[in-house]
């Protein structure tokens, strides 16, 4: 599969500030350093304002900006090439139109011309990650024009898992990829930049936790360390 990926132009797409690298880190850090691969992450809200009562962007100023800077840390751990940073509402994506997120997609793709696309799981709990998968899928609709060949979706932790036992909406990961301590090593330090996203075991975000999510999708597949993902789409 990574193959595949060699020298092909990959956009990230997701919700959050930390989201890239809690879904694909490790991969994306791999796929860098081995594969010549140019990336693009795109991330759409301005995370932890949903931490208020109210939406006060302005009570929450001081923070964002920190927020913004570790952006800047977490990239330089993984390595990829650019980033484009939104402000849609933390938590709120449900409370705009799905055609501004689709419009903000759709400018980025025209800029980038990515041939691949990574985004959020669609079952996520979390409806900013619905809401993102959501505007990927109808920005790349598989016509004669569309650039984009593949897409494919990651789990998010603390925002996959927690889906209800007997939602049918479950992340069933059919790409696994197996990446190495160092790879897992850059994914753990690039999260342990974001000051107000990381958090102390046995919480899903936490650095120990990060570890045995690797090790476990790897025990799955007969590697020591893994990230899973679904393929959506794929048109050769």
């Amino acid at each position: 599969m990574l193959e595949f990926l060699r020298n092909k132009r990959i956009m990230i797409v997701v919700a959050h500030p930390d989201d890239e690298l809690l879904g694909l880190g490790a991969t994306l850090h791999k796929l860098i350093n081995e594969y010549n691969v140019k990336t693009h992450v795109v991330i759409l809200g301005e995370g932890i304002t949903s931490r208020s009562p109210k939406r006060d962007v302005k009570t929450w100023e001081k923070e964002l900006k920190i927020h913004r800077e570790n952006i800047n840390k977490a990239q330089s751990s993984i390595g990829y090439h650019s980033s484009s940073i939104y402000d849609f509402p933390d938590n709120r994506f449900d409370s705009i139109a799905l055609l501004d997120i689709i419009k903000v997609i759709e400018s980025e793709k025209e800029k980038f011309l990515p041939d691949v696309i990574f985004t959020h799981h669609g079952g996520d709990v979390n409806i900013d990650h619905q809401r993102t998968f959501e505007a990927v899928v109808t920005s790349c609709r598989p016509m004669v024009e569309e650039n984009v060949k593949t897409i494919i979706t990651f789990e998010t932790p603390s925002g996959t898992e927690w889906r209800s036992p007997t939602d049918p909406r479950h992340f069933l990961p059919n790409i696994f990829v197996s990446v190495s301590e160092n790879d897992l090593d850059a994914k753990i330090k690039g999260m342990e930049s974001y000051e107000y996203e990381r958090r102390e075991y046995p919480h899903p975000r936490s650095p120990r936790a990060l570890k045995i999510q690797a090790e476990r999708w790897g025990v799955s597949v007969g590697v020591d360390f893994a990230e899973a993902f679904c393929l959506i789409r794929s048109i050769n």
